[in-house]
This record gives C-alpha cells, sequence and structure tokens, in this order.
C-alpha cells in the first residue's frame, strides 16, 4: 500500500512538472507567433494577444466547475488524463495554424479542455494518506512553480534556435509523455460513481456564504486584484522585451528568462513568507508584500533595458508570491469550516476570472496610453488593494481582531502560478 501511493505521487509530481513546462514554453513567444501569422500592427497585435489570453483563462472559469464535478462522479485521474492528453492534441495543433482566428479558437479550447493543476492537486489529496497531506501537496506547489519557471526558459530558446511553430510541437511532446506517465504510474484506488441530484447545483459555487461573512467579499476582492495585477503586464511582456531590445535576435529567450525569473522568486517568497507571515499577522503581512510589489511595479514603467526589467520582475514577483500565503490564511480562518469548500471554489472562480480580465484590460492600456502605463495600473490596482486591506476603523481592524496569529493554514487552496494549465 506504501509503495504504490508514493510511486503514484512521484509520477503526478514529474507529469505535472512537465505539464505545466510544456503548456509554459509558449509564454514568452505568443505575440511573436502573432506576428509570424501577419498580425503587425502593434494596436492590433496586443489586441490579439489580449484577447487570446483572455479568453483562454475565461474559458477555464467558466468550465473548470464542469470537470471537479465530474471528478468527482468518474474519478480524478481520468479528468487530470483529459486536460494533458487534451492539451497534447491542442497545443500541437496550433503549430499548423495559418492565422490568428484559427490560433484563438484553438487556445479557447485550451481553456476548455485542460486544467491541469487542479485535477492534479485533488488526485494528490486523494491518493496519499491524510497525515501526509500537507507535507505533499507542498511539494507538489513545487513542482508547479518549477515547472512554470522552466516553460518560458525553454520555450524562448527553442523559438530562437528552431521557430516558434517548433515550439508548440515541443510543447506537445512535454504533454505527451506527462499522460504517459499517469497512465502508466498513477493508481487511483477509490472508485468513483455517477452522484444522484441536479448537476446544476453540484457544479456552481455557492454565493450565499458570503451574506453571512461580508469580510470575505474583501478577501475575495484582493484575491481578484492580485490575479488581475500578474495578468495585465505578463502577456504583453514579449512586446515589451522586443521594444526595449530594439527588435534584437533573442528575444524569447531573454522573455523566458524575464517570465521564469518571476515566478521562481514568487515561488521561493511564498515559501517562506508563508513560514514567517503568522507571526507578524496574516493582514499586517499581506499589506506590506502588497506595498512592495508597488514599490517594484512603478519603477518597470521607466525601464530602459530587459535587464532592469528583470531585476524589477524578480522583485514583485516575490511580493506577489508572498501575498498568496497570507490571503489564503485568512480566507480559512474567516470562513466557517463547514463552508471552506464553497468559499475555496468561490475564490478559484474569482481568481480565474482576474486572469481572464487582466490581459483584455493590459491590452487595452497599451493600446491607449502605450506599455508603461500598464505597470502604472498594475501599480494602482495594487495599492488601492493594500488601503482596502490595511485602513484602520473599517476591514483591516475587524480583520485583525478575528484572526488569530500562527501558522499559515496547510488547508489554504492550491495556487496555479501557471494561469490556465
Amino acid at each position: 500500500m506504501a509503495e504504490h501511493w508514493k510511486r503514484s505521487f512521484n509520477a503526478l509530481l514529474v507529469a505535472e512538472f512537465l505539464a505545466i513546462a510544456g503548456f509554459q514554453t509558449s509564454t514568452p513567444i505568443l505575440p511573436l507567433y502573432l506576428r509570424d501569422l501577419g498580425v503587425t500592427d502593434p494596436g492590433s497585435l496586443n489586441s490579439w494577444n489580449g484577447v487570446i489570453n483572455g479568453f483562454t483563462s475565461l474559458a477555464l472559469a467558466l468550465v473548470a466547475p464542469v470537470w471537479g464535478s465530474l471528478a468527482d462522479s468518474y474519478g480524478k485521474k481520468a479528468m487530470l488524463l483529459r486536460a494533458t492528453i487534451g492539451g497534447t492534441i491542442l497545443l500541437a495543433a496550433m503549430a499548423f495554424v495559418t492565422s490568428p482566428w484559427q490560433l484563438l479558437v484553438l487556445k479557447i479550447l485550451q481553456g476548455v479542455v485542460t486544467g491541469t493543476v487542479a485535477a492534479a492537486t485533488v488526485l494528490v489529496a486523494t491518493i496519499v494518506p491524510p497525515e501526509e497531506a500537507g507535507y505533499r501537496l507542498g511539494l507538489f506547489q513545487v513542482s508547479v512553480y518549477l515547472g512554470s519557471t522552466f516553460g518560458p526558459l525553454l520555450g524562448g530558446v527553442i523559438s530562437d534556435v528552431a521557430g516558434n511553430r517548433v515550439n508548440f510541437l515541443a510543447t506537445g511532446v512535454l504533454l505527451a509523455i506527462a499522460s504517459f506517465l499517469i497512465l502508466k504510474f498513477v493508481r487511483e484506488d477509490l472508485v468513483s460513481s455517477p452522484r444522484k441530484g441536479s448537476f446544476l447545483s453540484r457544479m456552481v459555487p455557492d454565493p450565499g456564504v458570503l451574506a453571512t461573512n461580508p469580510l470575505l467579499a474583501a478577501l475575495l476582492f484582493c484575491v481578484f486584484a492580485v490575479q488581475l495585477g500578474s495578468g495585465i503586464a505578463n502577456p504583453i511582456l514579449p512586446l515589451i522585451v522586443l521594444h526595449l531590445n530594439a527588435g534584437a535576435a533573442g528575444t524569447g529567450s531573454l522573455t523566458g528568462l524575464i517570465i521564469g525569473a518571476g515566478s521562481l522568486s514568487g515561488a521561493l517568497a511564498a515559501a517562506f513568507i508563508g513560514r514567517i507571515s503568522g507571526r507578524f499577522g496574516y493582514r499586517q503581512t499581506l499589506v506590506a508584500c502588497l506595498l512592495g510589489a508597488v514599490a517594484f511595479t512603478v519603477p518597470q514603467g521607466f525601464a530602459s533595458s530587459p535587464m532592469l526589467l528583470l531585476v524589477l520582475r524578480i522583485g514583485s514577483g516575490a511580493f506577489l508570491g508572498g501575498t498568496i500565503p497570507s490571503i489564503n490564511a485568512l480566507l480559512a480562518h474567516t470562513a466557517d469550516r463547514d463552508k471552506q469548500g464553497a468559499i475555496f471554489g468561490l475564490s478559484s472562480s474569482v481568481s480565474s476570472g482576474g486572469m481572464a480580465i487582466g490581459p483584455i484590460l493590459g491590452a487595452l492600456v497599451a493600446n491607449l496610453a502605450g506599455y508603461p502605463a500598464i505597470f502604472f495600473t498594475t501599480a494602482a490596482i495594487l495599492f488601492a488593494t493594500a488601503l482596502l486591506m490595511g485602513r484602520r476603523g473599517g476591514f483591516g481592524d475587524r480583520l485583525g481582531q478575528e484572526v488569530p496569529r500562527g501558522k499559515a493554514s496547510t488547508e489554504a487552496a492550491p495556487v496555479d502560478p501557471a494561469g490556465c494549465d
């Protein structure tokens, strides 16, 4: 018994690393691929890039509850295989598109079909013993973060060396390997059966829990704001790097390095701050991280070189990563214990909504006010959120009174740095 769950868990670690790395190989080159498809006008390029990224996240946000319901009825492993095999086919097909419309359709289908992080997280929680769950889920998150760090680096190099189309074929290969590992080595002992009751009532998160605890609304707004702030700039970073690099060769690799380094700093910060945030108070730590992210985001609007942008993105990524454990701990402490499933379901939907709107807002801001305004807009959103969470005489004080200091909760919802994978 002991051996097979450990083998399943280790296979999931490797498979999810490969899957996330595969999905993220296209992150630094999507705008460059759109240029290959004939979108050369800067305004149109910004718009297409924002719409494609936004609609992919929106599709994931809308369909994820459906897959979650089916997982309870037909098995978690089956849903994870659906995500990886579907991703293999769709991402490989993107190598053969001839127009931005075709790419948009395939990316929307990617959002509908995939979602490996959520599926794999639930599977890990199912197969590991209860006493190992916290530790093993933590290791799993490290695997996800490493995949989101390695993927953009690999994608940038592949595109610079072999071309943008080969990048999507490489993604298909990585996802195919992940599918094989899951199929061959992951074992799910729990036998699922279709449940009774209304399908619609099971797949939609219950918003009624907010009526009994108004503090949760502010926390969910914070979740939305952090994901919105993260999603505004990332999809347009390749175009910003291309501008700063004066169109020189190696833009894909540089963008991959910048995105990957930001993800890595966020992973390290989440692990470190998650361990110490309880000592200082979750609300205080959250406000400090939001303000730190603002301090590193504003100068990005004035960056004059890719290397300076890299340093600043590492700083902002670290502080944004540090907000996650504090937000999750506040949600876990503020919600009634018997309502935490509904709360984290709402949190997941709100998070995906922020990731969907972010790229569209980023494209709009870039077209209306230029690339620097993207960073100023992000900073304004994060600063307003810090004011909401920290203001005296209102929500900040009430939350500070209700949430005790202590260790960060291990029951928090999983974080998906990949966004829509």
